[in-house]
């Protein structure tokens, strides 16, 4: 289990690198055997485990969406988790959303995300299209 000043520095690592539309260094702050998990009830709802898997969900849930990081607002760090507060613009025309990131760092990368959505039926609408 990571430190919060470990868990703390690479969230902030990977979040600069989101902002900074740096896809080598964000697909390279995923470990090995991340596991992602999305909430709802859409086509790409449940855990995707692996890099496979994982890459294979966000290209999905990137071009069902046509999202774009807009902002990280807050970084927040417990004992064993953090997490990552992002606005959004997805969908076309463009809807701003607030979504919570939340993540567990094993070997200073991200080896666990679960994705919270402020309107989770909104995103499950988006995410079933072209399923």
């Amino acid at each position: 289990m990571a430190s919060p000043d470990e868990t703390r520095q690479v969230l902030q690592a990977y979040s600069a690198a989101w902002l900074a539309g740096d896809l080598d260094v964000v697909l390279g702050s995923y470990h090995d055997e991340i596991e992602l998990h999305y909430m709802g009830n859409s086509p790409l709802a449940g855990t995707h485990a692996g890099r496979d898997a994982a890459f294979a969900a966000l290209g999905q849930a990137s071009l069902r969406t046509s999202r774009r990081l807009i902002a990280v607002e807050d970084v927040l760090v417990g004992e064993s988790l953090g997490a990552l507060i992002a606005v959004e613009d997805v969908g076309d025309p463009p809807r701003r959303v607030r979504r919570v990131l939340l993540y567990r760092v094993e070997d200073a990368k991200l080896r666990e995300c679960w994705l919270f959505d402020e309107d989770q039926r909104f995103i499950d609408d988006l995410w079933s299209k072209g399923a």
